[in-house]
C-alpha cells in the first residue's frame, strides 16, 4: 500500500525557513514525478513545485519562484522554503503525479 508522511510545518515568522520532508512507502520512488501542493483555508489547493522522477527537473509557481527549492533523495522528498510569507500559511501535501496518493499534510503558519 502506498504511503506518503509529510512532517516539518510549523509556525514562523515572515522572513524565516522550514523544510519539508515527505518520507515514501510502498511504492517505487523513484518512477513517479512527485508534487507539493498547498492548501490555505477556503481556498483551492495549488500546486507549488514538482520535481522528476529522477530529480533532473523542476518546476515552481510562481508565487515561490526563488524562495522554494525542491528536491528528493531515496525514498523522501523535500522542500526547502525560504523568506516565508504570511501568504503561504496552508497545510501542504506531498503527492505522486497521476495517483490519488498524498499524505496527511503539515501546517505551515507564517505570522508575527
Amino acid at each position: 500500500e502506498a504511503q506518503l508522511v509529510e512532517s516539518g510545518g510549523g509556525m514562523v515568522q515572515p522572513g524565516g525557513s522550514l523544510r519539508l520532508s515527505c518520507v515514501a512507502s510502498g511504492f517505487t520512488f523513484s518512477s513517479f514525478t512527485m508534487r507539493w501542493y498547498r492548501q490555505a483555508p477556503g481556498k483551492e489547493r495549488d500546486l507549488v513545485a514538482t520535481i522528476s522522477s529522477v530529480g533532473g527537473s523542476t518546476a515552481y509557481a510562481d508565487s515561490v519562484k526563488g524562495r522554494f527549492t525542491i528536491s528528493r533523495d531515496k525514498n523522501t522528498m523535500f522542500l526547502q522554503m525560504n523568506s516565508l510569507k504570511p501568504e503561504d500559511t496552508a497545510v501542504y501535501y506531498c503527492n505522486a503525479a497521476g495517483t490519488g496518493w498524498r499524505g496527511q499534510g503539515t501546517q505551515v503558519t507564517v505570522s508575527s
